[in-house]
């Protein structure tokens, strides 16, 4: 078989898919790993590995077996020590075994991003028992959020306003942490204007960035995003800056989802995650080149060509509501044909639900990001899914 370069992914959700089909489009053979079999991006790639990514033995056997060009993980439950040793022997993990393993834990960015490199940060403290969470409560004052090091899309997430309420948050986030850290971050509650994510592109030839990403988020998983965010040029300037120190120092390429909170002209570091990011499926809509596009390219060694926005565009999730193997969806064709600007959705193709999992997303292009809010809404609201429990 003849391709451009043999691409293992680690992690299969709806962001792996997306990056699947650009890959591919590129002319890449893609396995895609999860640990369970249908996921989204297995149904797009060449081929799949159904294995725990924290399981060392079974990661390093898929790697041998297949022995790709590019590693690419996908979530950030994985052993990252076994990446390190493979990186070592000469696989190329992207964009680096460091950045997986800075970035696995909310503990490895924020010290390489407050004490490393000195970038302003809110207050914060770890914990691994519940003194130590009143201790850390102590030291950021209230509110506070509680979120446990290693998660994903806001799980064991929570704001702490009252001392009574400490507890619970730590019962919370151990029940809903991954992996196998029995540790949380307590952070101060930054009562910023807006958040954004600054898309950053490393590539060969030097680092790019997109137009700041706007998002809400609701129980700490993102709901809708739209670009442009409105953002003054300093406020741009400095968070690119951050962003950059940032990246180098992790090193490797590919592309970084950076979030910032804004409060006024003021930009604070809040996380990053190697990969392409939940908040950027707005620019599969918004960008001559989205961000799956731009993380196949820069990890293949592509040339990348000016980032331009098509115009100001929104995202909008489709969620469940109940747990169920059995699915169906309505309202396709009635969330297509929204007014008020160009529509898209894409229907992920998780065989199974649970309450608030992303199912789909709706898109929309419009004359402002405020009309494109409103219409993504509208269109993500006309999607209905059937369940059969």
């Amino acid at each position: 078989m003849a391709f451009t370069a043999k691409i293992l992914l680690l992690g299969s959700g709806e962001l792996g898919r997306e990056f699947v089909i650009s890959a591919k489009r590129l002319g890449a053979h893609v396995i895609a790993c999860d640990a369970y079999a249908g996921a989204p991006a297995m149904q797009v790639a060449d081929g799949f590995e159904v294995f725990s990514m924290l399981d060392g033995e079974l990661l390093r056997a898929a790697v041998e077996k297949h022995r790709p060009d590019y590693v690419v993980p996908e979530v950030e439950a994985i052993r990252t020590e076994v990446l390190a040793e493979l990186e070592a022997e000469g696989f190329t993990i992207v964009p680096s075994a460091r950045a997986t393993q800075m970035t696995m834990n909310r503990d490895g960015i924020r010290e390489v991003a407050a004490v490393e490199l000195g970038l302003r940060t809110s207050r914060y403290r770890y914990a691994e028992s519940l003194e130590e969470v009143l201790a850390g409560a102590e030291h950021t004052g209230l509110p506070c959020v509680i979120k446990p090091v290693m998660s994903s899309s806001g799980k064991g997430q929570s704001t702490v306003r009252d001392a009574g309420a400490l507890e619970a948050a730590w019962d919370y986030a151990v029940a809903n942490m991954r992996g196998d850290r029995k540790r949380v971050i307590v952070e101060e509650f930054v009562a910023f204007d807006y958040e954004i994510t600054l898309l950053t592109i490393r590539t060969r030839d030097g680092v790019l960035f997109c137009p700041p990403i706007g998002h809400r988020q609701e129980r700490g998983d993102y709901q809708e995003s739209w670009q442009p965010a409105a953002m003054s040029a300093q406020a741009i300037a400095d968070a690119q800056d951050m962003a950059r120190k940032v990246v180098d120092d992790l090193g490797g390429h590919g592309i970084f989802g950076v979030e910032f909170f804004v409060k006024g002209e003021e930009v604070i570091f809040s996380e990053l995650s190697p990969r392409p990011h939940d908040t950027g499926m707005v620019t599969l809509i918004s960008q001559n080149l989205s961000e799956f596009d731009l993380h196949a390219r820069a990890v293949m060694g592509l040339p990348i060509p000016a980032i331009t926005l098509r115009g100001p565009s929104a995202s909008a999730v489709i969620l469940a509501d109940r747990a169920s193997e059995t699915l169906s969806y309505e309202g396709l064709a009635e969330a297509l044909a929204t007014e008020g600007g160009g529509v898209d959705v894409r229907i992920f193709g998780k065989p199974n639900s649970r309450p608030y999992r992303r199912m789909g997303v709706a898109l929309a292009l419009a004359e402002d990001t405020d009309a494109a809010r409103r219409v993504a809404a509208e269109a993500a609201g006309k999607v209905r899914i059937g369940y059969d429990v």
